[in-house]
């Protein structure tokens, strides 16, 4: 065999542990969101109002989990180890569930296991960046999230109302210890890939505290509208609509499906194309779809619509990732600050969808959307303004010292 061959086969075995380790994290967790609720309510008897507490624990375990474990990861870059470790907390998650008779255990089980458990997939994110990983490679690896989410919630519902719900946690605990042994295979090739050069558009970006601070505020915003549409959907379509429960899903399934070629294709044009300008567009596209739901009322213009969804939350979750991972120089801290802007954004959702039950209904919810998108590509636009602004005037003195000016390369700020 070749020395090229011998340089190729841990790069090839890196790359398929990549893309396997996305899918099995992504299906483990599409399978065990999709299932709580109805896990909690039909094995431990949980009211509608006990189910809502449970849930609201769990996600802000999640959150303080997110800020925790990534900072101890980041430390000394030991992301791979501390995705083991939450494989392992899954995994005794999965026992408390199975095994509890008492909805109080249950609680604490998400509470102390279910939280940290959730922060892996975003420690992926993070070692991908230390890794070295280009932004066209993680978006094609998200893409590979998103596959696993179209597939996993219609996998887990027709496994539980076939074999029962107890079946969805024998199938996360086989998924689980599936990401865990994908994770050990990255852990055996990465030394042998680390040769592999980071180009100068990866390079970090920085910001000023600022304009990210101010951009992760754009990011909340941007999560508020999606979890709203997530939420309402089923019952937008049946109150508004007056169409049958299964178009919610479909208009769901197409968006997610929709989103795969997005993301491969954000992540080819990340590469020509600042990602400030790309975010920009995909907020557009955004602004459209909200304004486009506002005013539709049959289901070929709700499917439709739903291309305009797929850009945007592509855009939202490919772009948002590599953009934080830019912008903020831990990758730890960076991804599990961009996992934090959904859970604060799946809160605010909560207010938006008061709406709909006000006179101005799913059409005034919508338009709030819209105007939330507006303000988020104001201040993504000033962010970048900014950052072009500061890149030409460091470029003279940049140049007297005989080296390349920051504007004079690919970066974040388009």
């Amino acid at each position: 065999m070749t020395d090229t061959a011998l340089l190729e086969r841990p790069r090839r075995l890196t790359g398929f542990f990549t893309q396997g380790a996305a899918f099995a994290w992504g299906l483990q967790f599409a399978f065990f969101n999709t299932a709580l609720a109805l896990l909690l309510s039909t094995l431990l008897h949980a009211s509608n109002a006990q189910v809502g507490l449970a849930l609201a624990l769990y996600n802000a375990s999640g959150f303080v989990a997110s800020v925790v474990i990534p900072v101890l990861a980041d430390r000394r870059s030991n992301y791979l180890t501390w995705m083991l470790v939450c494989g392992v907390l899954s995994l005794a998650l999965a026992a408390v569930l199975a095994f509890s008779v008492s909805l109080t255990v249950a609680v604490l089980g998400l509470v102390v296991l279910g939280g940290p458990a959730a922060v892996g997939s975003s420690l992926f994110f993070a070692y991908l960046r230390a890794a070295g990983t280009g932004r066209s490679a993680v978006m094609n690896t998200r893409a590979m999230v998103s596959v696993a989410w179209v597939a996993g919630p219609p996998a887990a519902m027709l496994l539980a109302g076939a074999l029962g719900i107890r079946t969805v946690l024998a199938a996360i605990v086989i998924i689980s210890l599936a990401g865990m042994g994908v994770v050990l295979g990255l852990r055996r090739t990465h030394a042998r890939a680390r040769h592999v050069p980071k180009s100068a558009g990866d390079a970090t970006v920085p910001l000023s505290r600022i304009r990210v601070v101010a951009i992760v505020l754009a990011f909340v915003l941007l999560q508020a509208t999606n979890a709203m549409v997530t939420s309402a959907m089923a019952l937008f379509t049946v109150d508004s609509l007056h169409l049958p429960e299964v178009w919610g899903g479909i208009a769901l399934g197409v968006a997610a499906l929709a989103e795969v070629p997005a993301l491969i294709l954000l992540g080819r044009l990340s590469n020509r194309f600042g990602q400030i300008s790309l975010l920009a567009v995909g907020i557009i596209a955004g602004m459209a779809y909200y304004a486009v739901m506002a005013f539709v009322h049959d289901p070929i213009g709700l499917v439709a619509a739903q291309l305009l969804n797929a850009w945007f939350f592509a855009t939202v979750s490919g772009i948002g990732i590599t953009l934080f991972l830019d912008i903020i120089p831990r990758p730890g801290l960076a991804s599990g600050l961009y996992t934090n802007t959904r859970r604060i954004g799946a809160i605010i959702s909560g207010g938006i969808f008061a709406i709909a039950g006000t006179s101005a209904g799913f059409s005034g919810a919508f338009l709030a959307c819209a105007a939330l998108t507006v303000i988020a590509l104001v201040i993504t636009l000033a962010v970048g303004r900014a950052s072009r602004q500061d890149a030409r005037g460091a470029r003279p003195s940049t140049r007297q010292r005989g080296r390349p000016a920051a504007g004079d390369s690919s970066s974040a700020a388009g």
